[in-house]
């Protein structure tokens, strides 16, 4: 995979050292990767029993419980639904693809699973265990309803959305998905629809994009959980098209590219609300990565992610970002370790805390190379161990800070609190109350006006 701005050579005092000779990687990343490639797949026996059939859908929606932190668990047990009843599916994978055959036949249906049931996909269905989504059609899942492909069967994806299928998930767990290609879970192709709401999405895996889920049409995510998915580019998700996160968590998954958690690429847009993105890992971005298009992430947290390049949380690559009152925590990389922002990215964050990121290189909390713009934020107790503990800001880059705080931060060589390479451009804006303060060995490195030491 290529990611142009990931090319980005720095001319300046402040290379990296490493053993070994220039930025190779330690073995920790590739024991890391290996022990999610390794994760066992369980399976669990289905019964069968009478046929099902499938019928128009209705639709049906919900108001989930406060607080992303307890969103997305997938238990069934986040409140009641309003949603139309369906078609009963037996405890039998032969049944469910039955069921979902005729579905699609009929231009749409509504099935609901059985409770306490594993569907075992054994077969491969043009890469996939289930048929191919073409209608609008919902499957209903209830306590500890999971769809999984057996491990002793070859290998494919669970499910697969085309042009004009519409599908919804509701409290079913999918798990074991393994694709040569995108889409480890479900792969969403141009012109289909996805929605997700209060399901586990886990354990799945994709050689190339999107462990859990790949998506080039519409993807919807609410109250759910994604973990322990893998794949090259966006472990959890990644999306060339338009995905909304909401309520939902995004932890331990892995990218051996980019994109731990997310990876947005290609003009897609997403929009992630009251998330959180914690302890992904990924070769560079290891929480959320925008190579190309939109990301507005509000009231979220991306904490403890680690990268082994840039951006241990969030890295910008050709990028629009917005960040609202995010938490941007105990992330780790190379270089900009709570955010990399590269050159042509723009990014705009508002009272957004940058707090206790370490990096082995430069910018312990921002690494910039773009135009970024920052309100209300506090950008506090960051560590580099070369330049730049709160901010590195290079070259090309441009940084203005309006009633933000710098404080605290740590450099193992300058700038502790702000380290601005030579054309660089920092604007304090101290009149609007910023302060740059108490950060060691330093305050301020380079061309800094109006920061004291």
């Amino acid at each position: 995979m290529n990611h142009s701005h990931h090319d980005h050579d720095h001319d300046h005092d402040h290379e990296p050292n490493q053993p070994g000779g220039g930025r190779t990687r330690g073995r920790w990343w590739t024991l890391g990767l290996a022990g999610v490639a390794g994760l066992a797949l369980t399976a669990a026996a289905a019964t069968p029993a009478a046929d099902a059939v499938g019928r128009t859908p209705t639709a049906g929606d919900r108001s989930s419980a406060d607080g992303h932190r307890e969103a997305g668990r997938g238990d069934g047990k986040t409140g009641k639904e309003d949603k139309a009843k369906g078609t009963p599916v037996p405890c039998s994978a032969d049944k469910l693809i039955a069921a979902i055959t005729l579905a699609n036949a009929r231009g749409g249906g509504i099935l609901d699973l059985a409770k306490d049931c594993t569907y075992l996909l054994t077969t491969n269905i043009d890469g996939s265990g289930l048929p191919t989504i073409t209608t609008p059609i919902t499957l209903n899942g209830s306590k500890h309803t999971t769809i999984e492909r057996s491990t002793a069967a070859d290998q494919f994806r669970i499910l697969n959305v085309d042009t004009g299928g519409k599908l919804t998930l509701n409290k079913l767990k999918i798990t074991g998905g393994v694709a040569e290609e995108d889409g480890g879970g479900i792969l969403v192709n141009q012109g289909g629809e996805l929605t997700v709401k209060h399901s586990t999405i886990t354990r799945n895996i994709a050689e190339d994009n999107g462990g859990g889920i790949a998506n080039n049409g519409t993807t919807r995510v609410k109250g759910s959980t994604f973990t322990l998915n893998q794949a090259a580019a966006g472990g959890g998700i990644q999306s060339n098209g338009h995905l909304s996160v909401t309520e939902t968590e995004i932890s331990i998954n892995a990218a051996t590219d980019v994109g731990g958690g997310i990876d947005v690429r290609e003009d897609g847009t997403a929009l992630v609300h009251k998330s959180v993105v914690n302890d992904n890992m990924a070769e560079e971005a290891g929480g959320l990565s925008v190579d190309s298009g939109i990301l507005r992430l509000t009231h979220s947290e991306v904490v403890g992610n680690s990268g082994v390049d840039d951006g241990g949380g969030i890295t910008l690559g050709e990028a629009q970002a917005t960040l609202q009152q995010v938490k941007i925590v105990k992330n780790t990389s190379f270089q900009g370790s709570g955010i990399a922002i590269f050159s042509d990215s723009t990014l705009v964050a508002e009272k957004t805390l940058i707090k206790n990121n370490i990096s082995l290189g430069e910018g312990g909390g921002i690494h910039n190379d773009g135009q970024v713009v920052l309100r209300k934020n506090e950008i506090v107790s960051n560590l580099a161990e070369e330049a730049g503990g709160g901010i590195f800001n290079d070259s090309d880059g441009t940084i203005s800070l309006f009633t933000t705080k710098v404080i605290k931060n740590i450099s193992g060589e300058d700038g502790g609190g702000i380290f601005n390479e030579v054309g660089g451009t920092v604007n304090l804006n101290t009149a609007t109350g910023t302060v740059v303060a108490k950060n060691r060995p330093n305050n301020c490195s380079g061309d800094v006006p109006d920061c004291a030491g």
